[in-house]
């Protein structure tokens, strides 16, 4: 299996919803896209043996990949989804403040950016309590950690995404969406993957301030300036939400989910045993607590 294929618990949600319940995920015939973005749904630099089917979130980047010369790509929806199908919401829980993530780096790229100015934006523009969320690579650094808790906010960590097949949390999403859902508002300084997952789960999305500088940035697919002038009605203090929704859900893939039986066939699963109903789809229980340390 890629070794991207488990970041984040990908891998590991694909397992629980195909019926293969909460132990290690079986190879993934394929490399499953771990992240949004603007590209062909690979990550730039990550190895790729030539031919491996691309399993991707959405028609527009199995568009993207098209056009760069990929021909074995199947759309499957972000892993995200399937886990939203596992744990609909109950009732209207009562949601309250935003949950801000600032962008990160790395291990191999850091970023360069004034949290202090960025603090003092959140502050000026968010009227509830704010959540902070930091990627590990920023949340082990006590120098922009303390930074955000010295300004009062909340600051968590959904857990470490696992690199190379090690220290993979199988739970991290599920640690996101119930965040996410404990919130009335997701907030970023750029569009990415957690402003989908924020608007699929709920909440009112806002994407604002200064983007901060990635090291080393691709600028192949056009990069941040392109994501502003293609998704410019994401880009505000206050988002039209149903705008906002139709976009999530394209770009999430969430009209592409397969069923159980059709995923364990498209990912070369169809001859691994299931788990009995009751285990297989269960939720991961969750810590009171969400925030882990990564330091």
């Amino acid at each position: 299996m890629h070794h991207a294929n488990h970041f984040y618990g990908h891998a590991h949600v694909l397992a629980r919803y195909a019926g293969l319940g909460d132990g290690h995920p079986p190879r993934i015939n394929g490399y499953v896209q771990h992240g949004w973005n603007i590209g062909d749904g690979l990550a730039p630099g990550h190895p790729y043996a030539e031919r491996t089917p691309s399993l991707l979130w959405s028609e527009q980047t199995r568009r993207r990949a098209w056009s760069v010369g990929r021909r074995n790509v199947t759309v499957i929806g972000a892993p995200f989804g399937y886990l939203l199908a596992m744990q609909p919401e109950v009732g209207s829980p009562d949601r309250q403040g935003t949950i801000w993530y600032p962008f990160h780096g790395w291990e191999g790229q850091h970023v360069k950016g004034d949290h202090k100015e960025l603090i003092a934006r959140i502050r000026d523009t968010e009227p509830g309590p704010v959540t902070v969320c930091l990627y590990w690579h920023e949340h082990r650094m006590a120098r922009v950690r303390r930074r955000y808790e010295n300004a009062g906010f909340r600051v968590i960590c959904h857990g470490y995404r696992g690199q190379w097949w090690r220290d993979t949390d199988p739970q991290f999403l599920d640690r996101q969406l119930a965040e996410l859902r404990r919130h009335a508002r997701v907030a970023s300084n750029r569009l990415t993957s957690a402003i989908f997952y924020g608007i699929a789960a709920g909440c009112a999305p806002a994407v604002y301030g200064d983007p901060m500088v990635l090291a080393g940035e691709d600028p192949t697919f056009g990069g941040t300036a392109r994501i502003r002038r293609q998704w410019p009605e994401l880009h505000s203090e206050q988002v039209h939400l149903p705008t906002a929704v139709a976009i999530a859900h394209a770009e999430l893939g969430l009209d592409h989910r397969y069923p159980p039986a059709a995923l364990r066939e498209l990912l070369g699963w169809s001859h691994r045993q299931q788990e009995p109903a009751d285990r297989a789809h269960r939720q991961p229980e969750l810590t009171g607590s969400t925030q882990r340390e990564t330091t």
